[in-house]
């Protein structure tokens, strides 16, 4: 008797995603470390992108900073920007084709529209509530604007999300997670006005492109993947699994940033801190 194949499961492939916009602080590492260790945990691989589009807030000393700060405190990857790889480019600034057609296949499917709205535009509309991440839910003032209207003025590509919609999946660390489209989060930006990607786009093509299998990540970006979810869909790709780690915070609650200099690993590293009792500090020994 004739045995159907027995489907394999794709080899794991997880990522780090830094910005170069400020030197990487003890919550990244943190988070970065729960990749690593789900990496190895699966017997899969380790990418490392440099996501470095916006040229405004980055500069070149933190990309070798960065580099400098993740191998230092013990982090390996299999392919990035470094060592090369079979998905290279790994720097986002170099990997506009994706982007743009990936904005081409949303733009025919009629799932995304021109949008003139300045930021003030928004905060000041009297109906804009604040997403579950704290962006204003955009009241939708451009939702039935065509790119032939917009003339001269400036504007960006904003996704419509499907209101009332429950966007539900099963994180593999925060359990089940649910929010509803048009409510918690609202339409959003796919591609700036200044002619750049915006996170969402550039965050899903990349990782389609490159076929990471689990985003690790940060809790704060929850709703950003309620949000990806949408793209994945329109895009008829698969989204990958997804982990997202509870966040770090200082002494006074608030989630560490770039500004927390004092928690920077270049910072540690000078005071004679070591990778090995930063680890220990949050329970994981080597």
């Amino acid at each position: 008797m004739h045995q159907p194949p027995i489907a394999v499961a794709p080899k794991y492939r997880g990522r780090l995603a830094p910005s170069p916009t400020g030197y990487l602080h003890l919550g990244h590492a943190r988070t970065f470390w729960f990749a690593q260790q789900r990496a190895k945990q699966f017997g899969g691989e380790l990418i490392l992108r440099n996501d470095d589009l916006d040229s405004t807030r980055y500069q070149m000393e933190f990309v070798d900073a960065m580099l400098e700060d993740l191998r230092w405190f013990g982090f390996d990857w299999s392919e990035g920007p470094d060592v090369g790889g079979s998905f290279a480019p790994y720097n986002q600034s170099e990997r506009m084709s994706f982007y743009q057609a990936a904005l081409e296949r949303l733009r025919a499917g009629n799932f995304i529209y021109p949008c003139t709205c300045s930021r003030k535009d928004i905060q000041q509309a009297v109906t804009a509530p604040h997403a579950a991440d704290d962006e204003v839910v955009y009241p939708g003032t451009c939702r039935r604007n065509l790119k032939s209207e917009t003339g001269d003025r400036k504007f960006s590509w904003r996704f419509r999300v499907p209101d009332g919609e429950t966007i539900a999946f099963a994180d593999e660390n925060l359990g089940e997670q649910k929010f509803i489209a048009g409510k918690d989060f609202g339409d959003f930006v796919v591609w700036r006005n200044d002619g750049v990607p915006a996170y969402q786009l550039s965050c899903v093509a990349d990782d389609a492109a490159m076929q990471i299998t689990e985003v690790v990540r940060g809790a704060d970006l929850l709703v950003s993947t309620a949000r990806q979810i949408l793209m994945y869909r329109a895009l008829g790709l698969p989204p990958p699994r997804f982990f997202h780690c509870e966040l770090m915070l200082d002494d006074k609650g608030e989630r560490l940033a770039k500004r927390h200099d004092a928690l920077s690993l270049r910072q540690l590293s000078g005071q004679g801190k070591t990778p090995a009792e930063l680890r220990l500090a949050w329970g994981a020994p080597d």
